[in-house]
């Protein structure tokens, strides 16, 4: 395993640079969804290219995360996140200019080439800057700025929108990502994966499976379930992720290894994060728009009455941080996701044409903790879950399934909102967000179970231990050490014993 060159800035400087740069990523998967009407108004277009100004996005960020993953295990992991930085700032700047739809949609599937390189990259350098024991309050923070980008995101566009122009949710990156470039090159250390070279096949088989399942996903609420190109994404998208994963359980170099499932940590986890992701954003997606729609608020007064939900991460998340260092991860990740699914129970509950915001309150605030005490808690398993050098396309692999499950859950409530209600009266939303809802509530709530598979922090010792024990037979059993602490036992004994 290639180590990290010596650290030049510190966990300070790793933290804040990672934290804005997961924030930037984060923030344009839904920041343009308040911008919509400015941006036809202006560039005119069809409503299914201005859906497309999302799209694109979410299908180049999901399709290609687990490839820059890979990209900076082979070629250095700060020389790649620096690419990220670059390519994304640049098609910004780009979707900001943009003098029409077609273009302004160009730029913003470039943007999320940019994201899908940088964004894993974020946990993969945070992890080697920090040491284990601080992991837990790192990931806190870096955590909260995550949360309060995805659920702030309909805010902030709504705010720049109304008050200064939907150009400036695209020039808001610029300036962040001129300031990372060179920080990011003289306080970040280089570090590398396992050296092995890059697996073609795997990638486009992966890369082929999740654009086909992800297209389908976000095309199908517009274009119809029906609709002969949805059906042949999600066909074919399917068939060829099953090959994926038929062709990685028999490569020698596999771009994500399928052994690491075998442990109940890292497959809990990712469990969890998918459908987290499904719950949380279907429900972020429709919230907004009723709040803006049926009860009359501007984007921004809906944004601010939404605060207790997403302003919660950046107080609660750097404690749920320093709570899984002390406890294990399991049950603050287990606690936040029963509490987010409590929260969009009593949303569904109290939702009316006309419910007071005290009455909505209590939801709102259930909601922002159990987001809270999932994030931190939630990237420091996934990490600890496999050894340093399968870190990187460990991060990648987690954000492309969340990528995937947000994806998954706008196609799942926006379907059911329209076979139980739409927009043609205050009461027919109302109608359809009831049941989109509970949904979303139900689903967090499984996510929650899921959490349930992962060992105990005490098991993990326990195992620990048991591997100390066992003889140094093979070098699969020594780099099998390297994890021991959070893989599932079955698995790690059986190998420590080959």
């Amino acid at each position: 395993m290639s180590q990290p060159t010596a650290r030049r800035g510190g966990m300070v400087w790793a933290l804040v640079i990672t934290s804005v740069a997961g924030f930037m990523a984060a923030l344009d998967n839904l920041v343009v969804t308040t911008a919509l009407p400015s941006i036809r108004k202006d560039l005119g277009g069809a409503l299914g290219d201005l859906e497309w100004t999302v799209s694109a996005y979410t299908l180049t960020f999901a399709v290609l995360l687990m490839f820059g993953a890979a990209l900076g295990d082979r070629f250095g992991r700060r020389r790649l996140f620096l690419v990220g930085i670059t390519v994304f700032t640049v098609a910004s700047a780009a979707a900001a200019m943009a003098p029409g739809i077609e273009s302004l949609i160009a730029a913003r599937a470039v943007q999320g080439v940019g994201a899908a390189i940088m964004m894993p990259l974020t946990l993969t350098l945070l992890t080697a800057a920090v040491p284990v024991a601080k992991r837990g309050m790192a990931f806190g923070i870096w955590g909260a700025v995550n949360g309060l980008a995805v659920a702030s995101g309909p805010l902030i566009g709504g705010s720049l929108t109304e008050h200064i122009s939907w150009h400036w949710i695209f020039w808001l990156n610029v300036p962040l990502g001129l300031a990372l470039i060179p920080l990011a090159r003289l306080r970040l250390s280089e570090s590398h994966g396992s050296g092995a070279p890059l697996d073609f096949p795997g990638t486009l088989l992966a890369s082929g499976g999740l654009f086909g399942i992800v297209y389908g996903l976000v095309r199908g609420p517009a274009d119809g379930w029906t609709s002969s190109l949805v059906l042949t994404g999600l066909f074919a998208g399917s068939a060829l992720f099953a090959g994926f994963i038929i062709y990685s359980v028999n490569a020698k170099n596999p771009m994500l290894p399928m052994r690491l499932f075998r442990s109940r940590a890292f497959s809990g986890i990712n469990a969890a994060s998918l459908l987290m992701f499904l719950g949380m954003f279907g429900s972020i997606f429709l919230l907004s728009q009723y709040m803006q729609g049926v009860l009359g608020y501007s984007p921004t007064e809906a944004g601010l009455r939404m605060l207790p939900w997403t302003g919660m991460p950046m107080l609660v998340a750097p404690i749920a941080g320093i709570l899984s260092d002390r406890i294990g991860g399991r049950p603050v990740v287990a606690a936040g996701l029963f509490l987010q699914a409590a929260g969009l129970g009593w949303m569904a509950y109290v939702v009316t044409t006309d419910v007071s915001y005290d009455a909505q309150l209590p939801g709102l605030i259930l909601s922002g903790i159990g987001m809270a005490l999932f994030f931190a808690p939630a990237s420091n398993l996934v990490m600890s879950s496999v050894r340093p050098q399968e870190q990187g396309i460990a991060s990648g692999a987690n954000n492309a399934l969340r990528e995937v499950g947000g994806a998954l859950g706008i196609a799942i409530m926006a379907s059911i909102f329209s076979a139980q209600g739409g927009y043609q009266t205050a009461q027919t939303f109302v109608d359809g967000l009831k049941p989109a809802l509970v949904t979303g509530a139900a689903v967090v709530a499984l996510a929650g179970v899921a959490t349930l598979l992962i060992p105990t922090k005490r098991r993990a010792a326990q195992l620990a231990a048991a591997e100390s024990s066992e003889p140094a037979g093979s070098a699969e059993a020594s780099g099998r050490m390297e994890s021991a602490g959070s893989s599932d036992a079955d698995s790690v004994l059986e190998n420590a014993g080959r």
